[in-house]
């Protein structure tokens, strides 16, 4: 029998808002963080999710809510992954079991889903940006008592936006809180007893009342204007750093600065906050937390626990494994192939921004750790750092997933693509990508990159043309050569073929037929296959040819055009946004050879496209979003047979 949550979790269960926390007593609120940590990990054992991350920040958390005023107070968070604790306590709590389910709570916090959830954060490093923004309309509407919080994680300060949005804040009229949650990619260390000790005289109100009295007293003799008031917090910064004999990174800056500081003493944080929860100004409060706290399998391997799918909280252990062969991630099939393709070329290398494990690349690490990078969350820079060592003769294959390549686009463009420089951009989790939502699914870079000049745009249909496509990319005066892959694994067991070149810009006819052609790009090509030989099977009498357009720049125009005159009808196929899509592509082909098309008398074909829909598609399991969006087998049967 299930003893009632209430039982198991009697203070958490009081609470519906901040405000029923913020009625508790502060010495109960350790107690809570217990209680949060162990309804997280009991939930994510049997609903995958984000997990070591929303562990390290429940303290943090609690605080926030407990300190500010929320809604009313801005708390903006950078990545959501750290941020199931907030869902939690802000009415959420009982529909957390749908996190990330088709209909159920988003995978990140979203303004759409609670008044709580303040801007949008699936990707990371735009917090500071965000906050900034809204604490400075905050002044200019006279909301003076508003409070912003901007809370960003380690590895998003890497982003350059992060950066932009602190020069920002030092030079702008705003009294902005920017929590740096570090989990071990430290600023600055920390240090003993001076630490402690000028961190309390920092954010003691005795301090700041005295500070305030003096500031007021010498801007009245006018001895302190913007300038000096600048000057002095940039003194203050610097003492504290030389008596502390430790270094950050907001020295010279008009940023008081306070930390580093225990994320996971909850009462102590408390206290900080209200300390300086009211000071004029940005300020920055530096927090080390530990990623995975409370889990000890979490803990000894962060990385693997980042989303590590259904697990047996007791034990630790993690999915299940099986002695069917399975056919393997195209993550895998990439990195297994770098490595091949590295070990026969010396001039490649391997880029990525901080995906080395999300993207495989951690394969080529383990063997060739010199020619591996990992520049962190930083996609353009990743972009023009490979066309830096493409300029000097080096060949850098560049892994980005693809929703966060949207942030490379002007790199791609500027750095890579006008000098035509051989950089490999692979894209990674292209197309939809499932439970992370609209965020995290890579719908746009086909329309994105067909109308950039020098740029090879192509998809593989299953594993192995991934290997024969990454082997094409690296033969020389290839140029820009981007390949999109898909999230998960294939279809092919016996994938590991020889390597070897493919025509670039070639079709290639999967099956002949007659009436009805469906021409699709990439891996969902599989799912054509499957509705051809169930509607065939089903229909003997029809005969449906498949193609496989292989590049969608350049796009294979005389196939194209040798289609358009043998069939009435053409459906095109894509996992990606349909709007300037291969289908358009497709389209735009047979217009401009219509004369040619139309030579004989033959009338234009029908055409259909099916892609994803003008809108930003939801989060579910792949196949769920694959039927909402009607490009599943049962919608391509259906399309096959609307005429027939």
């Amino acid at each position: 029998m299930n003893t009632p949550k209430q039982q198991i979790y009697p203070l958490l269960s009081s609470i519906n808002s901040p405000a029923d926390l913020r009625k508790l007593s502060i010495d109960l609120l350790p107690q809570l963080c217990d209680e949060l940590r162990n309804d997280i990990i009991d939930e994510l054992a049997r609903n995958p999710g984000h997990f070591a991350s929303s562990l390290g920040a429940i303290e943090l958390t609690v605080a926030l809510h407990y300190v500010f005023d929320t809604p009313y107070d801005r708390i903006v968070w950078d990545v959501g992954h750290q941020a199931y604790a907030h869902k939690i306590l802000t009415g959420r709590r009982d529909r957390f079991c749908t996190n990330r389910k088709l209909g159920g709570l988003k995978p990140f916090p979203s303004p759409e889903e609670s008044e709580y959830d303040t801007f949008a954060c699936g990707h990371a490093s735009n917090s500071i940006s965000a906050a900034l923004g809204m604490s400075a309309a905050a002044l200019e509407l006279g909301e003076t008592h508003r409070h912003v919080v901007a809370v960003i994680g380690d590895g998003a300060m890497s982003g350059g936006l992060a950066f932009e949005g602190i020069n920002n804040a030092s030079d702008t009229p705003n009294n902005l809180l920017i929590i740096l949650n570090d989990n071990n990619m430290s600023i600055s260390a920390p240090v003993g007893g001076m630490n402690q000790y000028l961190h309390h005289i920092h954010t003691s109100s005795f301090y700041n009342r005295c500070r305030n009295k003096l500031a007021r007293r010498l801007e009245r003799w006018g001895l302190l204007n913007t300038g000096r008031k600048k000057g002095l917090i940039r003194l203050g910064n610097a003492l504290k750093s030389a008596i502390t004999a430790q270094q950050n990174i907001f020295e010279g800056m008009n940023i008081r600065y306070f930390g580093p500081s225990d994320g996971h003493d909850v009462k102590e944080l408390v206290h900080t906050l209200q300390r300086i929860k009211d000071m004029t100004g940005p300020r920055i409060l530096h927090l080390h937390t530990v990623k995975g706290k409370g889990y000890e399998p979490a803990e000894a391997e962060p990385t693997d626990w980042h989303a590590p799918g259904r697990f047996n909280k007791d034990t630790g252990e993690r999915g299940t494994e099986t002695s069917e062969e399975k056919p393997p991630k195209f993550q895998d099939v990439f990195g297994t192939t770098l490595v091949e393709l590295a070990e026969q070329n010396p001039k490649i290398m391997g880029v990525t921004p901080a995906m080395l494990t999300g993207c495989s690349m951690h394969i080529l690490q383990e063997v060739f750790p010199e020619r591996t990078f990992d520049v962190g969350i930083a996609e353009g820079h990743a972009v023009t750092f490979s066309a830096g060592m493409a300029k000097e003769g080096l060949l850098p294959f560049c892994n980005i997933y693809s929703s966060f390549a949207q942030r490379a686009y002007d790199n791609i463009i500027h750095d890579t693509a006008l000098l035509r420089l051989p950089v490999v951009i692979c894209l990674d989790r292209a197309g939809l990508v499932g439970e992370d939502g609209p965020t995290h699914h890579g719908a746009f870079d086909i329309p994105a990159l067909r109308a950039i000049p020098n740029i090879t745009l192509c998809s593989p249909y299953d594993e192995c043309e991934l290997r024969r496509m990454m082997f094409t990319a690296q033969e020389p005066d290839r140029g820009t050569f981007v390949i999109r892959y898909p999230r998960g694994a294939g279809r092919c067991t016996d994938w590991h073929c020889p390597l070897e070149p493919i025509e670039v810009g070639r079709g290639r006819c999967l099956k002949p037929g007659r009436g009805t052609a469906i021409l699709s790009f990439g891996p969902i090509g599989n799912v054509a296959a499957d509705a051809i030989a169930e509607t065939e099977g089903e229909h003997p009498r029809l005969q449906i040819a498949h193609y496989d357009l292989r590049f969608a720049k350049p796009i294979d125009e005389a196939l194209i055009v040798s289609i358009a005159q043998q069939f009435e009808r053409i459906i095109t196929l894509e996992d990606g946004a349909k709007t300037g899509g291969i289908g358009s592509a497709v389209v735009e082909t047979i217009i401009d050879h219509a004369a040619e098309i139309t030579a004989g008398g033959k009338t234009l074909p029908r055409i259909v496209r099916m892609g994803l829909p003008d809108a930003f598609i939801t989060h579910g399991s792949v196949a769920e979003l694959y039927h909402l969006c009607h490009i599943d087998k049962e919608a391509i049967k259906t399309e096959i047979l609307r005429t027939v």
